[in-house]
């Protein structure tokens, strides 16, 4: 019986210890939280800035009329492809029709009056000529005193008078030669008035508007009417997409980066351009009640020209704005910011906590820094090192799809937790953990 009785006590204390031990364990396992890793490796990054907007033509102009009238004839339609100076319309031309026909009159009987303007002067001029050589014989009477001193005195008198009736005709050619002068402006014109009725294309495009019918008249725009537009004529072999950056985006973004876009109306499809202007005044864009985001246009502009592609079309550019090869790379979702002390170096002060105390109990505020020492907020990560989390501070580069570049702080095969959200985010140095999944670097 003594021997039976040792035996059921020795039993009875390993049972114990074992579910002493037991107990430790599933207890230390619980105070770990588990965690997802992933292995840090080398990968190739891009940073690509996004942003939506409209296809646009290179070239666009409006078509309006220089002068006003109605419409009597109209030979495009909207959507024809049209070439450089090709007739499209013509306004009524009678009325400037007529003003030219008045000029021309006007201008002939100008140039009519100028040739006998021009006859008087050399009537004048042969009058006065007569004068002279009159006058040239009565002082040869008179010297030797077969005249009057009278008749001499009119002689004299008369080549004055015939000298002033030459200068008066020849004044009146200069001024009517001004008149003339004056007649041709007015008739160029009139006659440029009437080219104004005939409209022509600018340029080889598309109609990709038309706002007029024939019969209908037109309205020249004045300082306070935009007048009226006639049609709309885009040069497609050149297309542009307007998007709309964020301001912090904007400093990436330089002339000539690539970009990829795609348009809703075409998909499946992606076109290639490069960025050729960047704003450099913002534009507000409303975006919820009380708020306003400040954004700047980026022109993007394809390579190629597109056939199916509609003034309008809705897009998003991708530009990219960075490439690295080969580069330390971190997962986007493991990166975490933390309040740590620095010391006089700027080098994080790293506590080493007891594994059985509590969480709580090591986060205890540091109410007095030594001199030198600060807090400050660090960005990081936390990795998987014997069992805890160990946060090490990175600086990152440009951001990927999935991952930052890493300048500094990790290694490559460094185990980086990269989840649950909620357990990263509520992690601290050194916290127990259990890691329960390990993906390699893809």
């Amino acid at each position: 019986m003594t021997g039976l009785r040792k035996a059921i006590l020795i039993v009875a204390v390993l049972g114990v210890g074992g579910a002493l031990v037991y107990f430790n364990l599933s207890f230390e396992r619980a105070t770990g939280p588990e965690v997802e890793v992933e292995a840090i490796g080398r990968r190739s990054l891009e940073a690509i800035v996004s942003a939506s907007g409209t296809i646009v033509p290179q070239l666009t102009v409006d078509i309006s009329a220089d002068t006003m009238g109605r419409v009597t004839r109209l030979e495009f339609n909207e959507g024809d492809r049209v070439k450089r100076g090709q007739f499209l319309l013509e306004i009524d031309p009678e009325t400037l029709r007529s003003a030219v026909d008045r000029g021309e009159a006007s201008l002939r009987a100008s140039r009519s009056s100028q040739r006998q303007l021009e006859v008087g002067v050399e009537t004048a001029r042969v009058t006065l000529e007569l004068a002279r050589d009159n006058l040239e014989r009565q002082e040869n009477l008179w010297e030797l005193r077969l005249v009057s001193r009278e008749t001499y005195d009119q002689a004299v008198t008369d080549v004055v008078l015939r000298e002033t009736e030459l200068r008066a005709r020849e004044v009146d050619v200069a001024t009517q030669i001004e008149r003339i002068s004056q007649e041709e402006a007015n008739l160029d014109s009139a006659r440029y008035e009437l080219t104004k009725v005939t409209i022509t294309s600018p340029f080889a495009g598309v109609v990709t508007r038309r706002n007029i019918e024939e019969g209908e008249t037109v309205v020249v725009g004045t300082m306070n009417n935009a007048g009226t537009v006639l049609a709309t004529i885009a040069d497609l072999s050149v297309i542009e997409a307007e998007v709309e950056v964020d301001e912090t985006d904007v400093p990436s973004i330089e002339l000539g980066q690539a970009a990829e876009v795609t348009i809703d109306a075409l998909p499946g499809l992606s076109f290639s351009g490069i960025v050729t202007e960047i704003g450099n005044s913002p534009i507000q864009a409303s975006q919820g009640a009380g708020t306003q985001a400040t954004i700047f246009k980026v022109v993007v502009t394809l390579d190629h020209e597109i056939p199916s592609v509609r003034p309008g079309f809705t897009c998003t550019a991708d530009i990219t704005t960075a490439i690295r090869s080969d580069t330390l790379a971190i997962p986007i979702q493991a990166t975490t910011v933390r309040e740590r002390v620095l010391d006089t170096h700027g080098n994080m002060v790293r506590d080493e906590p007891d594994p059985r105390e509590r969480r709580d109990e090591r986060d205890v505020s540091r109410e007095v820094l030594p001199p030198g020492f600060t807090e400050e907020d660090i960005e990081g990560i936390f990795v998987a090192r014997q069992g805890r989390a160990v946060f090490l501070p990175v600086e990152t580069g440009i951001a990927g799809e999935r991952y930052f570049e890493a300048l500094s702080g990790v290694e490559v095969g460094d185990l980086v937790i990269t989840g649950p959200f909620s357990e990263v985010r509520n992690l601290e140095d050194g916290d127990a953990i259990r890691v329960v999944d390990s993906a390699s670097s893809r």
